[in-house]
């Protein structure tokens, strides 16, 4: 019996494509509409500091012009137009993936299989429909603290239930790694995917120039129909070579990006 597909866990990015010709967002909908009310929580929590002087720069991350358009963004959250999340995102990985590019059948098939942490929505699908905003999982927000933290109990039994026993890889940064407890999920069935870079000093994670090597194996993993292990480590991706594969309740798999 063929496996069922996987999930793909990939992560939002800063640069966000603005407007949309969607209705406004409804908190509850979307593939995990069920944390709606978490979602409003974060919100309100947000928008307690955006309304007291000098705290809206730390909490967003951002200044000048960048805090301009997010208070801007914050301002119209609930009225903006909407788009699916997998055209609003415009970062360095959705750019490698391309999801506009594939053909259409591909394009469904990457919209139901991508799932993306959030600090604001906690997870969404690649087709839920999203206004734009800016919000690290990185952030700290009184009085919930590190998003991350306050999500991982609720993203985790949110993806444990979408998963369903299929398998579930990661191709997060740790920033949203953070936000998901692997020992919820069925053994075996969370992969663990890092990029690296070997050299002198040891071995370390590849840092921004990852990403795009990141977006491209997400590409590769959806054109090619990876459903297993196996097909997910024989995925052919220029600059990338697999280097290593660790089975357990959790399988961690490096690939080594190829300076040749």
């Amino acid at each position: 019996m063929a496996s069922s597909p996987p999930l793909i866990l990939l992560p939002p990015s800063e640069g966000k494509a603005p407007g949309g010709d969607g209705p406004p967002v409804d908190w509850h909908s979307g593939r995990f509409g069920a944390l709606g009310d978490a979602r409003l929580e974060v919100r309100e929590a947000v928008r307690r500091h955006l309304a007291q002087q000098g705290t809206a720069e730390q909490v967003l991350g951002v200044r000048g012009a960048h805090l301009e358009r997010a208070l801007a963004e914050w301002g119209h959250l609930d009225h903006a137009s909407t788009m699916p999340a997998g055209g609003r995102y415009t970062g360095v990985v959705w750019g490698a993936l391309g999801l506009q590019s594939l053909a259409p059948g591909i394009h469904r098939r990457a919209s139901s299989r991508i799932v993306v942490p959030s600090g604001l929505w906690g997870l969404v699908g690649a087709s839920d429909a999203i206004p734009a905003y800016r919000l690290k999982m990185g952030a700290r927000v009184a009085p919930l603290g590190l998003l991350a933290a306050w999500w991982r109990l609720r993203v985790s039994d949110a993806l444990r239930g979408a998963a369903r026993g299929r398998y579930v890889l990661d191709l997060l940064p740790q920033e949203h790694r953070a936000a998901i407890n692997p020992a919820v999920l069925p053994a075996g069935r969370y992969v663990r995917v890092d990029i690296v870079d070997d050299g002198p000093g040891g071995r370390r994670a590849v840092g921004h120039a990852g990403k795009a090597l990141k977006g491209a194996l997400a590409r590769a993993l959806i054109e090619g129909d990876a459903r297993t292990v196996d097909d997910v480590a024989s995925a052919a991706v220029d600059g990338l070579v697999l280097a290593a594969v660790e089975h357990g309740d959790t399988i961690q798999m490096v690939f080594r990006r190829d300076g040749g």
